[in-house]
């Protein structure tokens, strides 16, 4: 089944979120080449696609899980989480509609 996680960033978490970005993409590749990803990106905290030093508000990401509690856990592991970055994530099972 497909989830949607909805990351929200802590204010003034710019840099830490930079720092673990290698490794919050490394876990969004192995999806990735798994054919589980279906979509994953930064929210600019500012109405541009480079936001500079405005940073980003969160992120979301649909994904393919065995379970909701198996989504649960891998968003729990995120190297957005252990940094510090996100205040809080949001799973919830996601049914895609369009485009078919």
């Amino acid at each position: 089944m497909l989830y949607v996680f909805i990351g929200e960033d802590h204010p003034g978490t710019l840099d830490q979120r930079l720092a673990a970005r290698p490794a919050h993409l490394e876990r969004l590749l192995a999806l990735q080449a798994e054919a589980r990803l279906i979509l994953a990106g930064p929210c600019p905290a500012i109405d541009s696609p480079d936001p500079g030093p405005a940073g980003f508000s969160g992120s979301i990401i649909v994904a393919e899980f065995p379970s909701l509690a198996e989504a649960q856990a891998w968003a729990d592991a995120d190297p957005y989480v252990a940094a510090g970055v996100y205040a809080k994530v949001t799973v919830k099972p996601f049914k895609k509609a369009l485009p078919a």
